[in-house]
């Protein structure tokens, strides 16, 4: 049995609704709608063949942008639970908070983001928000999703003020100081929890990172060292999960009780009031939040700049980068639609976005293909 929603909890009754009105429906609330419309989105099933760390031909073991949005949700899901806030909701946050990433994880977004500065840049939250809002095409009444307030709210964590105010509602909180609802906020947290960790995992498997390593990291050698205390036999590969799965664990609890005390002690008593605080009410505890730090320092140095990712970022950076400047230069490359969309856009900063858009939606390998057919030689399709 599932407890009732805490009174501050997004749900049907407090929604503020979609951009375009739509009848109530039928067997699922509203948020499980939005989630619905996430999961059978192109921009969704395209996350399969997205970079996480490792480029998508690397390999068929490792985190995809879709395995990883998979695993937010599971981890939203519980800590919602746990809160009495609503799941279904954290879940269609979850799903849909990647939708606009680039090709090659972070390295293309640097990359796109230097193409698009003079056209005001480049952000993958935002483009999330673009997908959701305008890019789908599947509904005869609207473009997009034609989501709820609360999971787009939910989608765009982060947003300069220039672009909040040209958002209106959506954008309020950019410029006052205000905050997302509590979903919004653990889902945050979420995505936090499951790449820090995973990433471990996915660091293990390619040999880019040894237990030896990790052992540096305080908040790894403590559940490690559990783990070996435990099963003193184990091998290798199954007390690396061990230890990456009590990390997880030891994280959700330290954020589900200290999100308690903090809400507990804030009091709202609507969503309204949620919105009005001026720091997030969900968050770790000051020990936990060290020990994240450091684990985050580590990954940086030891995976993110290992000499290997960093070669194919390199390499990611000239797909990305090259493919704008030629499209850019000559839209008649772009295919039939794209390439409508660009040579009728008019203004210059109009055709850049039409352009980015194509960028950011293609997978690792389509990008790959799509560099060869422009630039190789005997590559004409």
């Amino acid at each position: 049995m599932h407890a009732p929603l805490a009174p501050y909890a997004a749900c049907d009754s407090n929604s503020r609704g979609r951009r375009y009105p739509e009848p109530s429906p039928t067997y699922r609330s509203e948020h499980q709608r939005d989630r619905d419309r996430v999961i059978h989105s192109a921009a969704f099933r395209r996350l399969e063949y997205k970079t996480q760390v490792f480029v998508n031909h690397e390999g068929d073991m490792f985190r995809t942008r879709l395995t990883h949005s998979i695993e937010v949700a599971q981890i939203a899901r519980t800590i919602a639970r746990a809160l009495r806030l609503n799941e279904d909701l954290a879940e269609a946050i979850a799903v849909a908070h990647d939708l606009g990433h680039t090709p090659f994880g972070h390295a293309g977004q640097r990359a796109l983001n230097d193409c698009m500065r003079p056209y005001g840049g480049f952000e993958h939250n935002l483009q999330s928000l673009r997908v959701v809002d305008v890019l789908e095409e599947k509904y005869a009444e609207f473009d997009g999703l034609n989501l709820t307030f609360e999971t787009r709210e939910g989608i765009l964590k982060r947003c300069p003020r220039g672009r909040a105010e040209s958002l209106g509602e959506l954008g309020r909180r950019f410029m006052g100081g205000g905050q997302p609802s509590l979903e919004a906020q653990l889902t945050n947290l979420a995505d936090e929890i499951a790449y820090n960790n995973h990433d471990i995992d996915d660091g293990l498997r390619a040999g880019l990172l040894t237990r030896e390593q990790l052992l540096q990291v305080p908040i790894f050698t403590k559940h490690c060292e559990s783990a070996v205390a435990r099963y003193p036999s184990l091998s290798q590969r199954r007390l690396a999960y061990e230890t990456v799965r009590s990390m997880i664990g030891a994280q959700v609890t330290d954020l589900v009780e200290t999100s308690r005390a903090r809400v507990l002690a804030a009091a709202p008593a609507s969503i309204e009031e949620v919105r009005g605080n001026t720091s997030p009410l969900i968050a770790f505890s000051d020990a936990m939040r060290i020990g994240l730090k450091e684990l985050k320092d580590f990954l940086m140095t030891n995976l993110y700049r290992h000499y290997r990712v960093v070669r194919m970022s390199t390499k990611a950076d000239k797909v990305v980068r090259e493919l704008f400047a030629a499209f850019m230069g000559d839209p008649r490359l772009l295919p039939t639609g794209t390439r409508s969309a660009a040579i009728d856009s008019g203004e210059e900063a109009a055709r850049a976005q039409v352009i980015a858009d194509y960028i950011a939606g293609m997978t690792d390998r389509y990008a790959i293909a799509e560099y060869g057919r422009i630039f190789t030689p005997g590559v004409l399709t």
